[in-house]
């Protein structure tokens, strides 16, 4: 794990509850990711939700962004987000991982 994505998501009110099965939902859909090394995905607070990922390479992460939870959240900005989700690449500094 070198690098990662940081996204925030800000859904509309009356949208919460779906935006939060769709990320929970996307679990398994990251599981199936052969470059995803972690994948977490939080709920802030009642409307602000974020998914933070990391990857071995660029070539992971960059498969991720084109991959079907990148295409979901997209596909949810229209109707379920008030704005467009914020996707912040990161370096990773340190990491502590149970083994």
């Amino acid at each position: 794990m070198k690098i990662g994505l940081l996204a925030r998501i800000e859904a509309k009110p009356e949208y919460a509850d779906k935006v939060e099965a769709m990320l929970r939902d996307a679990a398994t859909l990251a599981e199936q990711e052969q470059h995803t090394v972690t994948w977490y995905a939080f709920r802030q607070d009642a409307t602000t939700f974020g998914v933070f990922d990391t990857f071995a390479d660029e070539a992971g992460r960059q498969a991720h962004l084109q991959g079907a939870i990148a295409a979901a959240l997209m596909g949810a900005a229209e109707t379920m987000l008030s704005a467009p989700p914020v996707i912040t690449p990161v370096d990773l500094l340190g990491v502590k991982a149970a083994r």
